[in-house]
Order: structure tokens, then C-alpha cells, then sequence
């Protein structure tokens, strides 16, 4: 069962300048947890899944189930749902017609205060995920994976979360966006497809989640439309030519800050990544997920002309 740890530390690799104040962790304990609890975190994540795509945001319900039970309400509701939310007052609507008495103001300031204690981590702060950006999560794995130190960092409970997040935030086509709520673009289906498959999943994985994914991709072009940032990631992997992306030299951190043509912090490693043509190439990768995503053989692309492939309306967001 999962625990989230807050202003805590007992990790080696965890730094503070205020005693961990503020700070979040998840971790993982195997023997944690009642039947019941464990079957309450079950149901959450089913009912979860089952409305994906209505409502994309996962509420922090996990977070809420754990803080409720530090911080039960004064005045417990019976009804109360898994997550904590509802009061013992109930809620009130006021129409348009009617006036807003004293007792109507009351009430929901209560509600609020009620709801709001009860969320609040015991250092004071309301802990909350960051959530929504679906091109992080790769570029941590990609790294991880390139530094030979996948397996070392992420248990088999933190991969296992990881693809859980990656498939319920697919889209219907198929794909993935930019984010949790954007149409599916070519950047966030080709890393989020590669993320899956450096966290172990095979071709025909997540009960027909990783052909729909696959699909997408081949229908829209294939990986070589993916946008530059995209490029970048997939030749530090070895599955795409440093050839085929725009260069971007480091000469250019010589110019002035104030240009607006500077690369800023934001560019830096990619700069490094383009002048070094660096590369890790893993055959095994290569051989098993190339072929995938791609709609010729490595060796065919001509990749001096797909410098610019990623322009296209469907590789990017459209909000």
C-alpha cells in the first residue's frame, strides 16, 4: 500500500534547507494496509478508470483517503464518500430569485472549512500532485534508462504506477496528448508509447491499449513527425538519426541574454545533446520497438528531410 510521507526525510538522497517543511513522498509498503483499506484504494482506482475520459483529474483521491483518516471530521457523515468530500451539512443552492441569508453564508463557509481541515498535511501546507504535463514522466524514465539506472531508481511498485498513469490517460484514438486534457499529438503518443516500453510492457500489452497507441501513430504519419523536442529525446535513445533534427549549437550561448533568440536555461541540455551527437544505442531496444512506430527501416529514412516533419496540425496541441 502506498503511504505519503510529508515533511520527512530518512533518505540519503533527499536534501532540506527547512527541515523537509512542505516536502511530499510517496513510498511503498508492502505489508500496509487492512482487506478493507486495500479494497477501498481498489474501488477508487476502478471507478477511476471507468470515467477516464469524462474526467480526467484523479481528484488526489488516494492523498484524500489517507489525510481524512489523520484529520477525521468533528462532525462525520455517515454518507460520507471514500474520498472525504462530503459533510455533514448539507449543500445549499441558492436561485437566482432568492436572497442570500445569514444562515445560507453560514452553512457554506462551514463545508468549506470542514472539507478544507481535513485535506491539510500535519506541517500546516495542503498537499497536492502535480499533475498534467504528460511529457516529464518520460524524459525521467528516458534518462534513467540511458544512465543504465532504470531498475536501480524505480521499484516494480513505482513502474506499475507509472504505466497505470500512462494508460488511463490515453485518449479514446488512441493517443496521447500534451497533457492530461489536450487531443492527442504526435510528442505525447510516441514518448508516452516509448515510456511504456522502457517500463517493461510488450507490443500487445494493456489489453489492447498498446496496438490502439501503435495505430495512432502509424496513421498519423509514423515517429518521424514527431516535433523537435521529441527528435531529441528519440535519438539520445538510438531509435532516430541526430541528422534528422534542427541543430541547435551551443555557439549560440555566446550571444547576449536579452536576445530573444538566446536558448536561456530551458535549452541547455539539448545543446549539449546536439553538439555531442550523444547517443545510446541499445540494440535490443532498437530491434524491438523501431519497427513499431516507424514506417520504413532505420537505415531508409531520409532524415535530412525530416528536420521539419513535425509541423504538421496533428503533432502538436491544439489548445
Amino acid at each position: 500500500m502506498w503511504k505519503l510521507k510529508i515533511a520527512e526525510g530518512g533518505n540519503p538522497w533527499l536534501r532540506s534547507v527547512n527541515n523537509h517543511v512542505g516536502r511530499q513522498l510517496w513510498e511503498f509498503h508492502p505489508n500496509l494496509g487492512s482487506p478493507e483499506e486495500l479494497a477501498q484504494i481498489e474501488d477508487v482506482r476502478q471507478a477511476f478508470a471507468a470515467t477516464r475520459f469524462q474526467k480526467k483529474h484523479s481528484s488526489d483521491l488516494l492523498m484524500r483517503i489517507q489525510l481524512s483518516k489523520e484529520n477525521p471530521n468533528p462532525n462525520p457523515n455517515p454518507n460520507t464518500n471514500p474520498n472525504g468530500s462530503e459533510m455533514l451539512l448539507g449543500q445549499v443552492k441558492v436561485k437566482e430569485t432568492e436572497d442570500v441569508t445569514d444562515d445560507v453564508v453560514t452553512i457554506t463557509l462551514k463545508r468549506a472549512l470542514n472539507f478544507y481541515s481535513t485535506i491539510q498535511a500535519h506541517d500546516g501546507h495542503w498537499p497536492g500532485d502535480y499533475g498534467g504535463p504528460m511529457f516529464l514522466l518520460p524524459g525521467l524514465v528516458i534518462t534513467l534508462s540511458i544512465t543504465g539506472a532504470l531498475n536501480a531508481v524505480l521499484s516494480e511498485e513505482h513502474k506499475k504506477e507509472m504505466r497505470r498513469y500512462i494508460y488511463n490517460h490515453q485518449n479514446q484514438d488512441g493517443g496521447w496528448g500534451l497533457h492530461i486534457e489536450g487531443s492527442s499529438t504526435m510528442f505525447g503518443s510516441v514518448l508516452s508509447y516509448v515510456t511504456l516500453r522502457l517500463l517493461g510492457e510488450e507490443a500487445n500489452d494493456g489489453q489492447g491499449a498498446m496496438e490502439k497507441g501503435r495505430k495512432w501513430i502509424l496513421d498519423h504519419g509514423g515517429a518521424t513527425a514527431i516535433t523537435s523536442w521529441g527528435k531529441m529525446w528519440l535519438s539520445v535513445l538510438g531509435v532516430f538519426e541526430w541528422s534528422g533534427n534542427n541543430p541547435l549549437p551551443p555557439e549560440i550561448w555566446l550571444l547576449p541574454y536579452l536576445l530573444p533568440v538566446h536558448p536561456g536555461s530551458l535549452y541547455l541540455p539539448i545543446t549539449h545533446f546536439n553538439f555531442s551527437l550523444f547517443t545510446h544505442l541499445q540494440i535490443l531496444l532498437l530491434l524491438r520497438i523501431y519497427h513499431l512506430f516507424f514506417h520504413k527501416m532505420f537505415f531508409l529514412i531520409s532524415y535530412f528531410y525530416e528536420n521539419n516533419t513535425g509541423t504538421r496540425p496533428h503533432t502538436r496541441s491544439s489548445e
